[in-house]
C-alpha cells in the first residue's frame, strides 16, 4: 500500500489529475464561504445559530447537506450542483416520451447537443431556485443590506453563475483530473461537513446528552454497514458466454468462453443522487414560499425531510431510478443482438428467449439492490430517532452520505489502480481489481 502511494505521485500523469483534482475542489470550498452581495454574514450566521433547535434546521440542514454547508452561508454555490441533477432528471425522463431526443442521445455528436440542452436547462432550474432564494432571505430580519429589486436580481445573477461554475469544475476533473467530477464535488460537500459533526459529537457526549456506551454502539453499526455497502457495490452476477469458431475478413477466430458481469447494483449511487436531488427542488420551494402562500406551507410541512411522507416518497423513488437507470445504460434487448451478431449464446438459453432471459436476471438484480440502497437512506432517520443523535451527525453515518461517499470512493480508486498499473506498478488493491461504479 505505501509503495502504491508513493508510486501516484512518481507518475506524472497521475501526479497532475491528483493536484489538478485537489486545486479544483479548493476551490469550490473556497466558494462556499463567499455570501451573496447584500448579505450581513454575522446576522444571518446570529439567525441560523438561532433557529439551531427549531423544526425548520432539518430544511437547512438538508440544503446544507448537498451543498457542502454553502447554503446556510447563502454562498454564490448555495445551490450546489444540484439543479444540474434536476435536469439531467428531465431531460432522461423526457427521452421516455420523446423518440426524437432519444434518437439525438444514440450518436457522440447528439450526445453533445443533450449536453448543452442540459447546461442551457441548468440555467433556467437555477434561475427559479435562486429567486426563491431571495423570499427566504426576505423572510430573515435585518440580512439585506440593499434593496429587494436589486437583491434579487444580483442574487439570481450571482447563484445560477456560481453553479454553472460549478458544472464546468465538475467537467474539467472528468477530463483532466479523477474520478467523476460532478460525484466527487457532492463527495468533497459531505466529506466537509464531517469535522463539525464530529464535534457536535462531542459536545454532546460532554454535555450528557448523548451515552457513551451508545455512541460507541452506533459507530461500530457505522463500521458494519460501511462493510455491507462496500460489499454490495463491488458483488457482481456473472452470466456466461460462449463463442463459436467464427471469421472476420481474412481471420479465423476460435471458440470462445467469456462472461458478461452484471453488478447487483448496476446504477450504482445514481438512484440516489437523482432522488434527493428531484425532492430538494420542490422542497426548497415549499419551504421558502410557504410563509406567503397557505398551501405551499401545508405542502412543505408534509415534505419535511424528517417525515414519514417524505422517506416514503424518497424510498419509491430511489427504486424506481435505479429500474430506470438499468433499463437505460443496460439495455438487453441492444446486448442480446450484440451477442447472436458476435456468434454468441448463453448455454441453456434458446436464442429468441435471450432478451427475455437478460431481462429477468436484470430485474432479480436490480430489487434487491434497490432495497438495499433504500435502507441505508432511511438509516439516518432511525439512528436520529431512536438514538437521539444531532441531525447533521445522523445524516453522516449512513443514508445518502454513505452511499455516496464508498461509490465515489471505489470509483476513484478505481481509476488510480488502472493508472498505476498502466505504467506497470502495482495497483493499490493487491487481491483482485477494484471494481468502478456507474457513477
Amino acid at each position: 500500500m505505501s509503495n502504491s502511494l508513493v508510486n501516484m505521485f512518481r507518475i506524472e500523469e497521475l501526479r497532475k489529475r491528483i493536484l489538478y483534482t485537489f486545486l479544483m475542489l479548493v476551490i469550490f470550498r473556497l466558494g462556499t464561504y463567499i455570501p451573496i452581495p447584500g448579505i450581513d454574514p454575522e446576522v444571518l450566521k446570529l439567525y441560523f445559530l438561532s433557529q439551531s433547535n427549531s423544526s425548520s434546521i432539518g430544511l437547512t440542514e438538508y440544503l446544507n447537506f448537498f451543498a457542502g454547508g454553502a447554503f446556510s452561508n447563502f454562498s454564490v454555490f448555495m445551490l450546489g450542483i444540484m439543479p444540474y441533477i434536476s435536469t439531467q432528471i428531465i431531460l432522461q425522463l423526457l427521452m421516455l416520451v420523446v423518440p426524437s431526443l432519444k434518437k439525438l442521445n444514440e450518436d457522440a455528436e447528439g450526445r453533445k447537443k443533450v449536453q448543452k440542452y442540459t447546461r442551457y436547462g441548468t440555467i433556467v432550474v437555477t434561475a427559479i431556485q435562486s429567486y426563491v432564494v431571495t423570499v427566504y432571505a426576505k423572510s430573515i430580519p435585518n440580512v439585506m443590506t440593499i434593496g429587494i429589486v436589486p437583491f434579487t436580481l444580483i442574487a439570481i445573477l450571482s447563484v445560477t453563475t456560481g453553479t454553472m461554475f460549478l458544472v464546468w469544475i465538475g467537467d474539467q476533473i472528468t477530463q483532466k483530473g479523477l474520478g467523476n467530477g460532478i460525484s466527487l464535488l457532492i463527495f468533497a460537500g459531505i466529506v466537509a461537513r464531517i469535522p463539525d459533526a464530529m464535534i457536535q459529537l462531542w459536545r454532546s457526549v460532554q454535555q450528557g446528552t448523548l451515552n457513551p456506551i451508545v455512541v460507541l454502539v452506533v459507530l461500530v453499526m457505522f463500521a458494519g454497514v460501511v462493510a455491507l455497502v462496500v460489499c454490495e457495490q463491488r458483488g457482481q452476477r456473472k452470466i456466461p458466454v460462449q463463442y463459436a469458431k467464427r471469421v472476420v475478413g481474412r481471420k479465423m477466430y476460435g471458440s470462445q468462453n467469456t462472461y458478461i458481469p452484471f453488478r447487483i447494483n448496476p446504477s450504482g449511487v445514481i438512484p440516489v443522487i437523482f432522488s434527493s436531488a428531484l425532492l430538494s427542488f420542490p422542497v426548497q420551494i415549499a419551504s421558502s414560499l410557504g410563509p406567503e402562500v397557505r398551501w405551499l406551507q401545508a405542502v412543505a410541512d408534509w415534505l419535511d425531510p424528517q417525515g414519514a411522507p417524505y422517506l416514503i416518497i424518497y424510498t419509491l423513488l430511489i427504486i424506481a431510478f435505479a429500474f430506470f437507470y438499468t433499463q437505460v445504460s443496460l439495455n438487453p434487448v441492444e446486448m442480446a443482438k450484440q451477442i447472436r451478431e458476435n456468434g454468441g449464446s448463453v448455454p441453456g438459453v434458446r436464442s429468441e428467449k435471450l432478451e427475455e432471459y437478460l431481462s429477468k436476471v436484470l430485474n432479480r438484480i436490480v430489487l434487491p439492490g434497490s432495497l438495499f440502497l433504500a435502507f441505508i437512506a432511511l438509516i439516518p432517520t432511525v439512528v436520529q430517532k431512536f438514538f437521539n443523535f444531532p441531525t447533521s451527525v445522523a445524516m453522516l453515518l449512513g443514508g445518502t452520505s454513505l452511499i455516496i461517499m464508498v461509490g465515489v470512493d471505489l470509483d476513484t480508486m478505481s481509476q488510480i489502480d488502472g493508472i498505476l498499473k498502466m505504467h506497470h506498478h502495482d495497483g493499490i488493491s493487491t487481491k483482485g481489481k477494484i471494481k468502478a461504479r456507474n457513477l
